[in-house]
């Protein structure tokens, strides 16, 4: 039998490109292919849960049209399925005088993102918003919020189900093959054909899509990304989400707090090279996909770009002490005892030949294929508006065939 559409991939932006899918057109027979026993099990099950507002992005990138349009969809899908979340709000914070013109210029991003509501906020400020953050200047954002998003992906799941979709768990996907009018998706289980193929792959979207597409512009490199949790009792030290000024010379936010919408506080994440592409451990080494990373050219670009920066990343991932003094400069009172091992994250970084990180989205289109082969932060935010995104580049190319 001949799929209409093969999706391969069940994180969220999968399931919501199969939901937004399904509803624009009942009658289709779309497939989700999965390696996994469940849905979410990877980016999308390991982030922070932060509902992002979209200050940080270059205004007119995909990321920041997809964060607004998926921040106002997400909200209503939200409020419409029951699902516990928090617009919270978050302050981003000025440490030193060197951060302010980087604050400055996070402002003026966020207007021009369409933020509204926007505080710039003073010490005596900062404290009546977070009493224990120290900081000579901050920005409240107060679109920002919280949810888990693997609750998220789950009514995702069921929707689609609902409408009639397929989903196949524990099935690899090995390979493609494409022919004039179809492609075959090979499976260590069983092979599919379908009209037309969409990745969504994540850490391994780039391997997926070079089996049929020569040449491509970026490869993944994984950077793991480690959290620690407060004790219970010093949890009172944060009350929402806490962020720093990024780092210019480092493409990651840099060491925060969030809030968990079940209960906790979590600190991080640092962003350090995995050996493997799910290497969510310090343990966690595939000797050949460490060997694919360390002799790509991109790599060793973006390495000799931030080398420093990224010898400061190693050494608070190995050292408690080192991450407690990043911690501090937000919260003085943080103590290296009241830090609880937490969870890491694997993040799919698309990186360049020339060494940088992809900074949006990124699709590309083959006569029976699309490919995600970039979807950052804040992909779980959008992940309605790029699955729609998909989705019409989808029915345009079956309407075609």
């Amino acid at each position: 039998m001949v799929n209409d559409v093969v999706i391969i991939g069940s994180g969220i932006v999968g399931l919501a490109t199969a939901l937004k899918l399904i509803e624009a057109n009942p009658s289709l027979g779309i497939t989700i292919v999965e390696k996994e026993s469940s849905f979410a099990k990877h980016q999308t099950g390991n982030n922070s849960g932060v509902i992002h507002s979209g200050i940080y992005y270059k205004p007119g990138s995909l990321r920041a049209i997809n964060c607004k349009r998926g921040y106002d969809m997400l909200l209503q899908y939200l409020k419409s399925e029951n699902i516990p979340h928090d617009i919270c709000g978050k302050i981003i914070v000025a440490t030193t005088e060197n951060e302010l013109a980087r604050l400055d210029a996070i402002y003026k991003r966020g207007i021009e993102n369409g933020l509204q509501g926007l505080e710039i906020l003073e010490a005596e400020r900062i404290r009546e918003k977070e009493p224990h953050v120290s900081g000579i200047k901050a920005i409240f954002v107060p679109q920002s919020g919280i949810v888990d998003y693997t609750q998220v992906s789950k009514s995702y799941y069921e929707k689609f189900l609902q409408a009639g979709g397929m989903v196949d768990f524990n099935t690899k996907v090995i390979r493609l093959n494409t022919t004039s009018d179809q492609t075959e998706i090979i499976t260590d289980k069983r092979n599919y054909s379908a009209k037309l193929v969409i990745n969504c792959a994540g850490l391994y979207s780039d391997k997926v899509a070079s089996t049929v597409v020569k040449n491509l512009s970026a490869r993944i490199v994984p950077f793991r990304g480690e959290y620690y949790e407060l004790k219970k009792e010093k949890e009172y030290l944060v009350k929402n989400l806490v962020y720093p000024v990024p780092d210019p010379n480092f493409p990651f936010l840099g060491v925060h707090f969030t809030r968990f919408i079940s209960g906790g506080i979590e600190a991080g994440p640092n962003a350090v090279l995995a050996y493997a592409r799910e290497g969510y451990k310090k343990s966690s080494i595939h000797l050949p996909e460490l060997w694919e990373t360390i002799s790509y050219k991109g790599f060793r670009k973006l390495a000799s770009k931030y080398w420093r920066t990224g010898i400061g990343e190693f050494y608070r991932s190995y050292s408690k002490a080192a991450f407690t003094r990043a911690l501090q400069k937000l919260i003085p009172e943080i103590k290296e005892d009241d830090l609880v091992p937490g969870g890491a994250g694997v993040r799919a970084s698309a990186t360049s030949y020339d060494g940088n990180v992809v900074d949006d989205f990124m699709i590309e289109e083959t006569s029976h294929g699309i490919h995600v082969l970039n979807s950052p932060s804040p992909a779980a935010t959008a992940s309605l508006s790029i699955g729609l995104t998909i989705a019409e580049m989808a029915l345009k190319k079956l309407n075609k065939q």
